[in-house]
């Protein structure tokens, strides 16, 4: 079911074809928005505030860098693991019930960690959060896809929807900073509310849905693919501590490679298959998810360089370096209500283009102008606003794309699909740029002070970005070779 109200003929896109008639936005659909908004939101807040936070964390509950690490990598074990399986379910058992299950659960963690006093205990904490939001996250993204129609309607949801995205992970820094100063602990116990105000919201305004008529009956595909993916990601974000070449880092990468393999075995036999493979032979598709790692990794993986390097290597405090970084947020919000237009007028892979273009320019700049005593003015600030552009056009544009075309019955699949590429390759990313930083050093920037020992991983990050932008330019250079192409008239 989606909450729709046809007022207008079909528009034409980009390239010249029909898309879907308009949609009239009434109160009961911004609401719908506004509780999906806001779980997008609690989710880029919890990953940003609670890295400010492990500091005070590791004094009071005594815990080395070691443990503190899995603080974060645990909620990113937990997401990035299952995102694809969370997306699915939605689609298999319906999105309205999964969402606010998964919301319920996120709230408890989130209560639960802000009272333990055990690290081990928060730590799971965190993981079951993860978990939580493998759920909410594909599930928000296919009810709006679901609920907008294709064309203007969705591209300006996605904008709104890319605003909270990135408003969470900007305001976290700071937000992450006050609230830590008051005690860690408000750091666990500030998404409660906020969270408990969206499950309301969502049993009140989210339409009940059908669940697909289809593929609930692979079990073996989803211990397959769960055993798979949670192991991928478990070694990844473990690799730089233990070694990228050490004996359990290789067998655990084969190892998941080998469940992965056999899920792609059961899901092209199987009469109903949890996942459709055939949604990874659309070439549009696939560019999206490969162009959200480029633009999600290589953002990432500079924001925890810059974090690093403002604070070990000049000495800034938490606030300075979450105000240094803060442009990059605000043009976010500004830009991002603007930019499914610019879609509508341009094309998704047009925007994509220019977003990767954008970082990969503030990438470039910092690593040619950036020294130990960077000027703010001429360093730091343009590649922030390069990027701040960079992820407001992209965002919104790869979301369009990753599902454009798609059936409703495949929304939570293409959804999961491509938030599942976003957070997994950020950790790759990251733990690589990681191992990079600190030169193999098992406590990640310690000894990371001077700018040269940065350039290793601004050198990957814009590797990444490059490799992005190769890859959306590619199809459009053919395009337009096809396009212009004078066949050659022998005039002997």
């Amino acid at each position: 079911m989606t909450i729709s109200d046809t007022t207008s003929p079909p528009l034409a896109t980009a390239d010249g074809s029909a898309s879907a008639p308009d949609q009239a936005w009434t109160a009961r659909l911004w609401g719908v928005l506004a509780v999906l908004c806001l779980v997008l939101f609690l989710d880029g807040l919890d990953v940003s505030m609670v890295g400010v936070a492990l500091p005070s964390i590791g004094t009071e509950l005594g815990l080395e860098t070691t443990s503190l690490q899995w603080i974060v990598n645990g909620y990113v074990l937990g997401f990035g693991g299952l995102l694809l399986l969370g997306g699915r379910t939605a689609d298999l058992l319906g999105r309205r019930k999964v969402f606010l299950v998964a919301l319920t659960v996120f709230a408890i963690a989130s209560l639960v960690g802000g009272l333990v006093d055990n690290g081990t205990l928060l730590i799971v904490s965190r993981f079951v959060k993860g978990l939580a939001a493998a759920f909410t996250a594909p599930t928000a993204m296919s009810i709006l896809t679901t609920t907008f129609k294709e064309g203007p309607a969705r591209n300006r949801a996605l904008s709104i929807f890319s605003v909270f995205g990135a408003s969470g992970y900007s305001s976290g820094l700071i937000l992450g900073g006050l609230l830590t100063s008051a005690g860690w602990r408000w750091t666990f116990l500030m998404p409660v509310p906020f969270a408990i105000i969206a499950l309301v919201g969502g049993v009140l305004l989210i339409p009940r849905d059908r669940p697909a008529d289809s593929g609930g009956h692979d079990l073996v595909g989803a211990a397959t693919l769960v055993a798979g993916m949670l192991l991928a990601v478990y070694t990844v974000v473990s690799a730089p501590a233990r070694g990228w070449t050490a004996p359990l880092t290789l067998a655990s990468f084969a190892l998941a490679a080998a469940l992965l393999v056999t899920f792609v075995a059961v899901e092209r036999r199987i009469a109903h298959p949890l996942v459709r493979l055939g949604i990874l032979k659309v070439g549009a598709i696939v560019r999206a998810n490969l162009s959200i790692i480029a633009l999600f990794g290589s953002y990432l993986s500079f924001q925890f360089m810059m974090t690093i390097f403002l604070q070990s290597g000049l000495g800034w405090s938490p606030l300075q370096m979450a105000m240094a970084l803060l442009p990059a947020g605000l043009i976010v919000a500004v830009v991002s209500p603007f930019v499914g237009r610019l879609v509508d007028r341009f094309g998704s892979p047009r925007m994509i283009m220019a977003a990767i273009g954008s970082l990969s320019a503030g990438y470039l700049w910092f690593l040619f102008v950036g020294s130990d005593q960077p000027s703010y003015v001429v360093a730091i600030a343009p590649s922030v606003i390069l990027l701040g552009f960079g992820f407001a056009f992209g965002f919104t544009s790869i979301m369009a794309q990753a599902t454009a075309g798609v059936a409703d019955s495949e929304q939570g699949l293409a959804s999961g699909l491509v938030q599942t590429s976003m957070q997994v390759g950020a950790a790759l990313v990251l733990a690589l740029t990681t191992a990079l930083v600190t030169g193999g050093s098992h406590a990640a920037g310690a000894a990371a002070v001077s700018f040269d020992q940065f350039r290793p991983g601004l050198v990957l990050v814009t590797g990444v970005a490059l490799v992005g932008l190769a890859i959306t330019v590619s199809p459009l250079l053919r395009r337009r070779g096809k396009y212009t192409a004078v066949p050659v008239v022998n005039r002997a």
